[in-house]
């Protein structure tokens, strides 16, 4: 089947192309949006990324161009309308699972890089500096790690804190299970008051949207550290810039922001900023961002190809993907 490709990026494309058997690729590097829907045209069905649009509207465009089948590059689908994919019979998949290694060890890298003022250390050397002042950080061994969302990613974040000596506070609204390591499951609030590292790896939800928000930010043991490779929106990014430059959370790890839409994924070396709000953030000391990385690993972008590959191969054949969302 002709499939569509949007947002497609270089790094996967080899990817893509090495499992692909049986179908035509068009390759869009464009985000879908309500302005590039019909370039679908002729398209039976559609691979979507996180950065891409698949609301209401959009959805109504690809139904009327004769899509069929959504398949969506991630494990995430909060960029799906999936009511309106619903009524309009369009079959949707995702990727359940790619590497929760992949994006547990790199908020692993996050809470590391800040705690031992990697960056700044390095950016001395090669100014020919090498005073210590201000390069301070602390043993990990001792230290209290709260983990907002138990999935595969929340599951293995917890044995690598472990590995390091630390106790570990778990919150998450489903019921608790049995992990490898020794966990204590807690009240959010618990979680927030206790922890000296909170790493979110929660899906974005109505329910927690804005999960980090000004009220729940006093809640936090003062100087504590936060980290977010999950999505963006669930951190107020406003309270927790106020916070930062308080001192209430001592330094942020980041992978996702809120608004990342039109900033990540795209080179805008040449351009001004004009996110007032993400510029701010990206100027904080105490702030680490890398551009929605996490899950970049050669393991990552070949397991992503496969499971892409195997929703299409499905649907080609007739029959029903165990990746469906519905």
């Amino acid at each position: 089947m002709l499939v569509t490709v949007y947002s497609a990026h270089n790094f996967e494309i080899e990817y893509l192309e090495k499992e692909n058997k049986q179908h035509q690729f068009r390759y869009i590097t464009e985000q879908l949006s309500v302005k590039t829907a019909e370039l679908a045209a002729g398209s039976e069905a559609v691979a979507l990324f996180t950065q891409d649009d698949a609301s209401a509207l959009v959805l109504n465009t690809l139904q009327a161009l004769g899509v069929k089948y959504l398949t969506t590059r991630s494990a995430g689908y909060d960029h799906i309308d999936l009511q309106r994919v619903r009524s309009l019979q369009i079959k949707v998949a995702h990727v359940p699972a790619y590497s929760p290694y992949a994006i547990a060890e790199h908020a692993m890298a996050l809470v590391m890089a800040l705690n031992r003022k990697l960056i700044v250390a390095a950016a001395r050397i090669k100014q020919n500096n090498y005073c210590l002042d201000d390069l301070i950080g602390f043993d990990m061994n001792g230290k209290t790690v709260g983990i907002i969302g138990l999935g595969k990613i929340g599951s293995v974040m917890a044995k690598i804190v472990h590995g390091f000596g630390c106790r570990i506070l778990i919150y998450d609204v489903a019921p608790p299970v049995a992990l490898e390591v020794p966990v204590e499951y807690v009240t959010l609030s618990k979680l927030l008051q206790q922890s000296d590292i909170i790493s979110l790896h929660a899906p974005l939800t109505p329910e927690t949207k804005y999960l980090i928000n000004a009220e729940s930010i006093k809640l936090l043991k003062k100087g504590s550290m936060l980290i977010n490779t999950s999505r963006g929106g669930l951190i107020n990014t406003k309270d927790l810039i106020s916070a930062l430059q308080t001192g209430q959370i001592s330094a942020a790890g980041l992978d996702v922001y809120e608004k990342e839409k039109d900033i990540f994924f795209r080179d805008l070396s040449d351009k001004p900023v004009t996110d007032d709000l993400f510029a701010e953030l990206k100027s904080l000391p105490n702030v680490l961002i890398t551009g929605h990385q996490a899950f970049l690993t050669s393991t990552a972008l070949q397991n992503i190809a496969e499971t892409t590959i195997y929703n299409l191969d499905t649907w080609q054949n007739g029959g029903t993907s165990i990746n469906e969302l519905f």
